[in-house]
């Protein structure tokens, strides 16, 4: 079923990783955060832990965002408890919520916090790929959300409607055999090698044939996308502004699209007008307020 956006209905809102804009990524206080900002729902990335905990990081290495180093999967959950993941961003956290220990989450501390919530609220859940553990990682999460009482028919646990989203193919290929299509997101983005380089610290070489891979998965999301195999398409802004006649044909599909990350006011009006019927974003409350003023009839 897709959602339909008329000149009255507004984009559901999701918090990209939570209210990330506003306190570190990933932890209690964005989400938090984001749930006071009245987000219609919340993103968040996930591996495994070495002794096959889900955890909710970006990265596949705790550099980043923590006062840790090395590969996520080397540690167990508890090494990981021990990591401080929320000073880096430099903003106070509010008592209410929670000690810097009680920052870092892994999967089932989110949805302990989503069933609080109070209202129906959306969970799109990210699959981090390459991973050591390969679509492992993608069993692992289910039988953990069938422990939790998640109906793979409906896509439901409790009050939390939960969607499988990530840019591998093969992972959302596999994601098609346990989950609904309608809860199901291809993710796409264009390939830029010298990003890619940049960012990863690459050789010429090295780059080239990484970027090359990732060219053939693209390559391979756009054509699930065409072929309507998921129910929900999720490009990114940047490609959704390199790309109308491709998002056009899409949405003329009948397709529901999530996009992201949507942040800027000039892009969460080219959503509005575009029909657009999920926006993630690190700032849900100014994005909300935006839509919400573009609601109101004119006087």
């Amino acid at each position: 079923m897709t959602t339909d956006v008329s000149a009255s209905a507004r984009p559901l809102v999701y918090a990209h990783r939570g209210s990330s804009e506003a306190f570190a990524e990933h932890t209690r206080a964005a989400y938090l955060q984001a749930i006071a900002d009245g987000a219609d729902g919340v993103e968040c990335d996930v591996h495994l832990t070495r002794d096959q905990h889900a955890v909710l990081l970006h990265d596949a290495t705790l550099d980043r965002t923590s006062d840790g180093t090395g590969q996520v999967a080397d540690r167990t959950l508890e090494e990981l408890r021990l990591l401080d993941f929320s000073s880096w961003k430099g903003a106070r956290i509010p008592e209410a919520y929670g000690a810097k220990s009680e920052q870092f989450l892994t999967l089932p501390d989110l949805l302990e916090i989503l069933r609080a919530a109070g209202r129906g609220i959306g969970l799109a859940i990210e699959f981090k790929h390459p991973s050591p553990y390969h679509l492992g990682l993608e069993d692992r999460v289910l039988e953990l959300l069938r422990d939790e009482g998640w109906d793979p028919e409906t896509s439901m646990l409790d009050n939390i409607r939960i969607s499988f989203m990530s840019f591998s193919p093969d992972a959302v290929k596999h994601l098609l055999e346990s989950a609904p299509a309608g809860a199901v997101c291809q993710l796409v983005d264009d390939v830029n090698v010298a990003d890619i380089r940049e960012e990863l610290g690459l050789g010429a070489l090295t780059g080239g044939a990484l970027a090359n891979v990732m060219k053939a998965a693209q390559a391979e999301a756009e054509r699930i996308l065409d072929a309507a195999e998921t129910g929900i398409a999720g490009p990114g802004i940047g490609y959704v502004r390199a790309h109308p006649g491709t998002v056009q044909r899409w949405l003329g599909s009948g397709r529901k699209f999530r996009v992201w990350t949507v942040d800027a006011e000039d892009e969460v009006k080219l959503c509005r007008e575009l029909g657009i019927h999920e926006i993630t974003t690190n700032c849900p409350a100014r994005v909300l307020s935006q839509l919400m003023a573009d609601s109101q009839p004119l006087r």
